[in-house]
C-alpha cells in the first residue's frame, strides 16, 4: 500500500502509522532473554538493530523499541537544523529490493534530537549518528563533530561518527589522512573528557563501503592506535547506475559489497574488536551471514521497507 505513494511520503506515512499503533498500545510479544549479548559494556537483549537514517530526530524511538529490536540507531543528527538536498531525494528500486538515497543529512538538529531522546519511556539501548552541516568547510568539520557529541553524549549508549555518507558533498574526504587523525583524536580527546562528568559513551567510526584494502589498513592502523571503540560496516555505495545519478544505494544490491568489506575489516582489526555490521540484510540468512563474516551486532533499514517489522520478528527468533 505504502509503495502508491512518492518515497518520502511512503517514509512519514508509514513511521506515523506505526506511531499511531504505538499509542493505542500494540506491541509486539516480549521474546526469549537467551539471545541476550553484551558489547563494550552494553547489554543487548538480541543482535539485531535498526541502522541510522529511518529515524533522523529521535521522534519514533518507543515505536521502533516495541518492535523486537535490540538496540536502535537515530539520526544522522547535525548541529543546525538543516534541509538537506534538493527532492526527489529517495528513490525505490524495487526490481532490486534497493532504495537510492541523496537525503544529505536532512534533520531538525541536534538540540530537538536531545529534547525528543530526554523524553524517551522504552530504555532500549540508543546509538546517535553525529555529522556535519553541508555548508560547513572540512577544515572545521571536526567543530561540528564535538558540538554534537558533547550534546548527545549524556542520553547515548554509543555514538555513531558518519563522516561515510556520499549525500554530503565532500564529507568522504574527512577518511583522507591529512583530516581523519585529527578528528579522530579530537573526538577521543572529547570522549575522555567528557567521562570524567558522565559513564563513558564507546565511539564508532560508520566507514564506505567503497573504500579499497590499502586504505582501510591505513584507517584501521589509526583507529586502533587512537583507541576508537568500534566500526559500523558500512554506508550505502555511490557505485550504482540509477538514472539519478547520485546518492547512496541500499538494500539488496549492498550486501556482498558490505560482507566483502567487513571480511577484510575483521582480519585487520583482529577477533575481538567491536563491529556492527550494516548493507544489504533482507533475510535471517543474510543476518547470519553478517554474523558469519566476523559482525558482533547487525543492523537493517531497506530490508525493514520491503519486508516490514515481520522481518524482525524473523530474525530474531531465528536461532
Amino acid at each position: 500500500m505504502m509503495r502508491l505513494f512518492p518515497e518520502e511520503i511512503a517514509h512519514d506515512l508509514g513511521l506515523w502509522s506505526l506511531k499511531l499503533l504505538h499509542l493505542v498500545g500494540f506491541k509486539i510479544p516480549k521474546r526469549s532473554t537467551l539471545n541476550k549479548t553484551s558489547l563494550k559494556g552494553i547489554t543487548f537483549a538480541n543482535k539485531l538493530g535498526l541502522a541510522a537514517g529511518l529515524d533522523k530526530n529521535g521522534d519514533y524511538i518507543d515505536p521502533l523499541a516495541s518492535l523486537g529490536f535490540g538496540f536502535l540507531e537515530i539520526g544522522t543528527v547535525t548541529p543546525r537544523p538543516q534541509k538537506g538536498n534538493p527532492k526527489p531525494r529517495l528513490f525505490r528500486v524495487s526490481s532490486q529490493e534497493a532504495l537510492i538515497n541523496s537525503l544529505g543529512f536532512n534533520n531538525k538538529g541536534v538540540d530537538y534530537l536531545v529534547e525528543n531522546v530526554s523524553k524517551r519511556k522504552s530504555s532500549i539501548p540508543l546509538g546517535i549518528s553525529i555529522g556535519k552541516n553541508s555548508d560547513t568547510p572540512l577544515e572545521k568539520a571536526k567543530d561540528d563533530y564535538l558540538i554534537c557529541l558533547e550534546k548527545v553524549f549524556p542520553y547515548a549508549d554509543y555514538i555513531a561518527i558518519n563522516i561515510s555518507s556520499p549525500n554530503t558533498e565532500g564529507l568522504r574526504d574527512l577518511f583522507n589522512k591529512e583530516y581523519f587523525s585529527d578528528l579522530i583524536s579530537s573526538l577521543k580527546l572529547k570522549q575522555i573528557e567528557l567521562s570524567k562528568e558522565h559513564e563513558y559513551v564507546p565511539l564508532f567510526l560508520k566507514i564506505s563501503p567503497n573504500i579499497d584494502s590499502s586504505h582501510l589498513k591505513l584507517l584501521v592502523e589509526i583507529i586502533l592506535e587512537k583507541n576508537i571503540d568500534g566500526i559500523i560496516c558500512t554506508n550505502t555505495s555511490n557505485v550504482h547506475d540509477h538514472l539519478s545519478g547520485k546518492g547512496g544505494i541500499s538494500g539488496k544490491p549492498l550486501l556482498e559489497l558490505s560482507s566483502k568489506v567487513l571480511v577484510t575489516l575483521r582480519s585487520l582489526t583482529g577477533k575481538n574488536f567491536p563491529i556492527i555490521a550494516s548493507g544489504g540484510v533482507m533475510s535471517v540468512s543474510d543476518f547470519q551471514g553478517k554474523l558469519d563474516c566476523g559482525a558482533d551486532l547487525v543492523q537493517i533499514y531497506t530490508g525493514l521497507i520491503y519486508r516490514g517489522p515481520s522481518l524482525v520478528d524473523e530474525i530474531i527468533n531465528s536461532d
